[in-house]
């Protein structure tokens, strides 16, 4: 890997993925925060469908953090794993407003403190609501940056931490739902379809395949 193949493609992803992505319905960062939980292992679109009447029966962060549980599930019943998800978003805004005054924290360390926040919610949190720079490494971007050769860490830790040592800062932030849109159309967990990839020609993964098949064939 060098620094003109990173360059490359990620001139490539900022063509074809754009450098902005549309984020939740939300008016302030504690309803950012919360429509992130929710989107752990579902779709954005399922997320989206819910906020609206999610808002309005729940306005104000304290309104959610005096909520019963069965209320919030009810509004979030389309949405995988809701039960968990509901009991979390409760406690995560009883923190908020017992510890930080209701003011959602700035800070990776703060955020990890509450409830159904982990890093990969806490960094997309951060990027978002206040454009503070932060790899999100989620399946897809641990996934292609593998394949890509960017990075060959066991945990999304190890790849975050790769990862900000191989990209420019200014593409934290938007590398990973890049990767995310390039996952699901292209670079998909079953299948890397190459053959439609504009990336092929500088991913180490398609390079090395097409060495090996060389090889074997001067063997033959």
């Amino acid at each position: 890997m060098v620094k003109k193949q990173v360059e490359q493609i990620l001139a490539i992803l900022d063509e074809t993925y754009g450098i902005t992505k549309q984020g939740f319905l939300h008016k302030e960062p504690w309803q950012l925060l919360l429509a992130i939980m929710l989107s752990a292992q579902s779709t954005d679109k399922q997320v989206e469908e819910a906020l609206p009447a999610l808002w309005e029966r729940f306005p104000t962060i304290e309104s959610m953090a005096d909520a019963k549980i069965p209320e919030i599930e009810e509004k979030i019943r389309s949405i995988g794993l809701y039960k968990n998800k509901a009991k979390n978003m409760k406690k995560c805004c009883e923190q908020i407003v017992k510890e930080f005054g209701g003011e959602v924290p700035k800070t990776m360390e703060e955020l990890l403190t509450l409830a159904g926040v982990g890093r990969k919610t806490a960094n997309l949190f951060l990027s978002d609501a206040y454009d503070i720079p932060g790899i999100t490494v989620d399946t897809h971007v641990m996934r292609i940056s593998k394949r890509l050769g960017w990075a060959k860490g066991k945990n999304p830790e190890e790849v975050e931490y790769e990862l900000q040592k191989v990209l420019p800062k200014e593409h934290w932030i938007r590398i990973n739902f890049q990767l995310i849109y390039h996952g699901r159309a292209i670079c998909t967990s079953r299948k890397a379809h190459c053959e439609k990839c504009m990336l092929a020609s500088l991913c180490e993964k398609r390079i090395e395949q097409k060495e090996g098949k060389k090889h074997a064939q001067s063997v033959d």
